[in-house]
């Protein structure tokens, strides 16, 4: 693993998925996992500490308990992306990152800043979504 700039982002005028390139995502990735991690954690022991305090009013309770689904969904929603972080740092590894699983078309370089654990193109993606949408209008 080599060390990226600091400044450095892919370009379009760079070789697709270059090791600089996947260096570069494979930090990006490592670096949300572990703030996802450390997000977790914290939630996690404070969660720990509201469960020792029971408040005598039935309203703050229930109030409480609202958060904690709350919380406990978000956390959820968080170990969900962390698979998705590890197998895309398992995609960089075998070389299919980058790279739509539908086509095997290179997914755009914008996509994969806003969703670095994106595995279609946008077009594969919208066209998951239409037959998405067609099939639960047949259902």
């Amino acid at each position: 693993m080599n060390k990226i700039p600091k400044k450095y982002k892919p370009t379009k005028k760079e070789k697709f998925m270059n090791s600089k390139m996947k260096e570069y995502f494979r930090e990006k990735l490592i670096k949300w996992k572990k703030d996802l991690l450390k997000v977790s954690s914290s939630t996690l022991s404070e969660l720990q500490n509201e469960e020792n305090t029971m408040k005598p009013d039935i309203t703050d309770r229930a109030s409480d308990e609202i958060q904690r689904n709350i919380e406990l969904r978000t956390r959820d929603r968080e170990r969900k992306l962390i698979l998705k972080i590890d197998d895309a740092l398992k995609r960089i590894d075998d070389g299919t990152y980058g790279y739509c699983e539908e086509t095997g078309d290179p997914i755009s370089l914008k996509r994969l800043e806003a969703r670095p654990v994106a595995t279609l193109s946008v077009e594969a993606q919208e066209m998951h979504e239409k037959n998405e949408k067609i099939n639960t209008i047949n259902r």
